[in-house]
C-alpha cells in the first residue's frame, strides 16, 4: 500500500498553497486552494496577452496551453485526441449529453441514488420533452449503487447508465467500474460524472469501462474555477453530433460544409479562456508529480481520522455510506440547521460546505435528508486545521 505524505511534507505543500495561510478550508469539494506556481501560470499568460495581443499570444503559447489535454489524458490513461477541454464538470458532461441521438417515446435512462442535480435536470428536461422515462437503479445494503439490480433493470429500451462516481452530499464512492462491466457487456452508453473523483483517486477509464468521463478543475486537481476536463472514448465519439458547433469544433470544408472534428474536442468552443488552460496545465502536472496513489492515501487518512473525531462528539451525526470513502464528510449537528453551522463556523475562519436537496435531491430525499453538512478534506489538510475544526464543533454542539 502507498503510504500516506507525512505531516513535513504536508507542511512543505502547504508552504506553497496561499490560501492556506489565511483560511482553515473545508470546501475543497466545493474549490480547493491553487498553488501558487497554478496563479504565477495564469498571471503568466495573461502578461503575454497584455503584451502581444491575445490572439497572437495563443498562437506563441500554443504548446502550454494545450499541455493540459496532455497531461489530463495521462491523469486519466486515455489518448490524447480522446480529452476535450471545458469550462467546467457541467458544462463538459452536458456537451456530451446534448449530443446523443435523439431520443424516442419509451427510451430508458437509469442513474444511481446519487446522481448529481444538475445532471438530473438535464436528462429530466429531454426525457419530459421525448416521453422518455428516468429511472434509479436500487442501492445496496451500504448505499452504494448496485451493478446485480442494474444488470436486472436492462432491456432493449435503455440508452442511457449515468453515475455520479462520488457524489457531492458524502463520503461514498460508487463502483464505476463494476457499473461499467455491465454498460460494456450490454453496449449501453455509460456516463461518469467525476467532478469529485478527478484529482482525488486514480482513474483509469479503460478499467472504469465508461464512454463519456467529465471532471473539473476546481476540485481536488486544485485547478482554477472555470476549467474541467472531459473524456470521450475514440469508439464512441462517432455517435455524439454536438447540439453546437463552430469554427474549432466543426470548421467548413471546401464545399462549405461542416466538417466535425474526428477528437473529443468536436465538444469544444472556440471561445475560452488560454490563461486558466495554462493554470490547470499547472495543476495537473503537480497532481502527477506527487502521484495520485499517494493523493489517494493521504486524502483517505486524514478523512478517517476526521470521521472518527466527528463521531466521539455528542450531537454530532455522521452521514457517511459506502464500503469505500472518499475525502467528502458528510454529518449534521442535533437541533441545528447545517447552513446555520456553516455560517458559524465562517464567523471562526473556518470555511465547510452546506449541501441542500437539490444537489443530489434522490439519495437526500431516500434517506430523509433536508440539508447537510459537509467538511471536504485534501492532502493539504494539516492536523491543526482539524483540531480547530473540531473545537468549534464541539462549542457548538454544546
Amino acid at each position: 500500500m502507498t503510504a500516506p505524505l507525512t505531516p513535513s511534507a504536508i507542511q512543505a505543500l502547504r508552504a506553497h498553497a496561499p490560501g492556506t495561510q489565511s483560511s482553515v478550508h473545508f470546501n475543497h469539494a466545493g474549490a480547493s486552494l491553487p498553488s501558487t506556481a497554478s496563479i504565477q501560470a495564469i498571471h503568466a499568460h495573461l502578461k503575454r496577452e497584455a503584451a502581444q495581443g491575445p490572439m497572437e499570444a495563443g498562437v506563441a503559447a500554443r504548446d502550454l496551453t494545450e499541455a493540459a489535454r496532455t497531461l489530463a489524458a495521462q491523469l486519466l490513461n486515455a489518448q490524447v485526441e480522446e480529452i476535450a477541454l471545458t469550462g467546467g464538470n457541467s458544462p463538459g458532461w452536458g456537451a456530451a449529453f446534448a449530443a446523443l441521438p435523439a431520443w424516442r417515446p419509451g427510451d430508458r435512462i437509469l442513474v444511481g441514488r446519487h446522481e448529481w442535480g444538475g445532471n438530473l435536470a438535464a436528462m429530466r428536461l429531454i426525457a419530459q420533452r421525448a416521453g422518455a422515462t428516468l429511472e434509479t437503479i436500487p442501492s445496496d445494503d451500504s448505499g452504494c449503487v448496485d451493478p446485480q439490480a442494474l444488470e436486472a433493470m436492462l432491456d432493449d429500451r435503455v440508452r442511457l447508465i449515468a453515475l455520479t462516481w462520488l457524489p457531492a452530499n458524502g463520503g461514498l464512492i460508487n463502483p464505476a467500474a463494476a457499473i461499467g462491466r455491465v454498460a460494456r457487456k450490454h453496449d449501453i452508453p455509460y456516463f461518469v460524472d467525476g467532478a469529485q473523483a478527478v484529482g482525488q483517486i486514480p482513474i483509469d477509464v479503460r478499467e472504469v469501462g465508461c464512454d463519456v468521463l467529465s471532471g473539473a478543475g476546481r476540485k481536488a486537481l486544485r485547478g482554477p474555477r472555470g476549467t474541467g476536463l472531459l473524456y470521450v472514448r475514440r469508439e464512441f465519439l462517432d455517435r455524439l453530433t454536438p447540439a453546437f458547433v463552430d469554427t474549432h469544433s466543426a470548421p467548413l470544408g471546401v464545399d462549405g460544409e461542416p466538417v466535425l472534428r474526428a477528437d473529443a474536442a468536436r465538444l469544444e468552443s472556440a471561445e475560452n479562456s488560454l490563461a486558466l488552460r495554462c493554470g490547470l496545465a499547472n495543476a495537473l502536472r503537480e497532481a502527477l508529480d506527487l502521484g495520485l496513489d499517494t493523493i489517494r492515501a493521504t486524502i483517505d487518512a486524514t478523512a478517517q481520522t476526521l470521521r472518527a473525531e466527528l463521531a466521539a462528539i455528542p450531537g454530532v451525526s455522521v452521514l457517511d455510506q459506502g464500503r469505500e470513502q472518499s475525502g467528502l464528510v458528510a454529518f449534521n449537528l442535533a437541533g441545528q440547521d447545517a447552513a446555520d453551522v456553516q455560517r458559524a463556523l465562517a464567523a471562526q475562519g473556518i470555511t465547510i460546505g452546506s449541501n441542500g436537496v437539490p444537489y443530489t435531491p434522490l439519495d437526500m430525499q431516500a434517506r430523509g435528508l433536508d440539508r447537510i453538512a459537509r467538511a471536504s478534506v485534501s492532502y493539504l489538510t494539516s492536523g491543526d486545521e482539524i483540531d480547530r475544526l473540531l473545537q468549534a464543533l464541539r462549542k457548538l454542539a454544546a
